[in-house]
């Protein structure tokens, strides 16, 4: 039997939030759209109270930030996007190009082609996400993207360091110190002084996520990424300690950020409360932390793991990390999953930051219909015919009979011109 102790906010409560959203950004997106660089420069003093002469970062500027840098976190920098380019390169490796004779005399095939520009957006805010420019930057240069541009917010008047020098250690062609909405909308509709982008990436605050959705069709995004999510599955073969650890490693991101535990363990489930509670003490980021916990915190118990999959496939999280006695037996079974973390050894953090996969993951329940950002969102699969004449007479036939089916009379023209062109000639 499968038993909800804990609760968090309806979906229906979660929605009413959405819409005032909705309603800001369209306001804003049109008016970018209006007034172009005038208007990026207004926001970008009204949100971030950030007004450069230029927002693009010069070569000068960028070197002189890295060369701010402890020397460790320059190889850490490096030391991770090595990861994310190594396993980016297996994955392109993986996708084909292809060509196959399904006929005599027809020929069909597809090519994997890169989008040419792409605009990342690198969270900054509450806090830098240097390790998102790992994940958009670096993934796209490994699919072969000509021109990628990458935006970032100052942190407190400043450039971010860190985040500048991934971005630029990343393949950034361009570089510009500017965020929120003005960003992604200066990126996909360009300006004046920025030229636009076929594609947008990066995950980024609700503002952000909506202005995506609002500018997909005029450019690609690569997904909609809401609050950061996580979910536990636990039986007694781990420990409440750990199972708490793991659920505030992503509770911090937001205040809206779920997490949910799902366990076998009635011990885990009845003391998961008190040891957050303990946690939250000495926790620095305690003050958010407590809140995502609060109003998205879930506690699930169940019998079997039979019910902890079916319930972890109904939520279909972002991140699941599975703390069982077999947690491959999780990997051969579940279906919805932005990415899975198995076993005590490893954990979110890991692929947040260092691991090599990538950290943009779908959200709200999207984990059901899609993946999360890779290499190959950067490449489109397109594809190609051709035929031969005594090809084109036999296709053409069939192909003449159900144009008639469905009363397309031009169509039917297309394939009755070439059987009557190529039918008395031999291949």
């Amino acid at each position: 039997m499968i038993r909800i102790l804990k609760h968090g906010k309806s979906e229906a409560e979660n929605f009413a939030a959405d819409r005032q959203v909705r309603q800001t950004v369209e306001a804003i997106l049109d008016d970018i759209m209006t007034r172009g660089d005038i208007a990026v420069r207004e926001l970008s003093v009204k949100f971030d109270k950030w007004e450069p002469q230029d927002f693009r970062l010069s070569r000068q500027q960028i070197d002189a930030l890295i060369a701010s840098l402890p020397a460790q976190v320059i190889d850490d920098i490096k030391f991770a996007q090595a990861q994310i380019r190594n396993f980016a390169q297996v994955q392109r490796a993986a996708l084909r190009d292809v060509e196959v004779e399904t006929l005599p005399g027809v020929r069909l095939g597809h090519k994997n082609i890169p989008v040419a520009s792409v605009g990342c957006y690198v969270p900054g805010g509450r806090y830098p996400m240097v390790a998102s420019a790992h994940m958009s930057v670096v993934t796209a240069k490994v699919a072969g993207v000509q021109r990628v541009i990458a935006c970032t917010p100052p942190l407190n008047g400043e450039p971010p360091a860190a985040t500048v020098a991934a971005m630029a250690l990343g393949g950034a062609d361009e570089i510009y110190l500017l965020g929120g909405i003005q960003a992604v909308a200066a990126m996909a509709l360009g300006t004046a002084s920025i030229a636009p982008v076929d594609m947008l990436v990066g995950p980024g605050n609700a503002y952000v996520a909506e202005a995506k959705r609002q500018l997909f069709g005029r450019v690609g995004i690569d997904l909609l990424a809401g609050p950061t999510e996580t979910l536990i599955i636990a039986d007694d073969t781990t420990d409440v300690e750990m199972c708490a650890t793991d659920l505030l490693g992503q509770a911090e991101h937001g205040p809206t950020s779920p997490a949910v535990l799902i366990t076998t363990s009635s011990g885990i489930a009845e003391g998961i409360e008190a040891e957050i509670a303990r946690q939250l003490h000495t926790l620095e980021t305690a003050p958010i932390a407590s809140v995502a916990w609060r109003d998205h915190g879930q506690v699930i118990l169940c019998d079997t793991n039979e019910e902890m999959l079916a319930e972890a496939d109904r939520i279909a999280s972002e991140h699941v990390q599975v703390l069982t006695r077999e947690p491959r037996w999780f990997l051969d079974r579940m279906r919805n999953y932005g990415s899975l973390f198995l076993g005590q050894e490893t954990n979110v953090a890991y692929g947040d930051k260092v691991i090599g996969t990538n950290h943009t993951l779908p959200t709200r329940r999207a984990a059901r219909y899609t993946g999360g950002l890779w290499v190959g969102k950067f490449l489109k699969t397109v594809t190609y015919q051709e035929v031969s004449p005594s090809a084109t007479v036999m296709i053409g036939e069939y192909c003449s009979r159900l144009c008639a089916i469905e009363n397309f009379a031009a169509h039917k023209a297309q394939a009755d011109l070439r059987v009557r062109r190529y039918g008395g000639r031999n291949a």
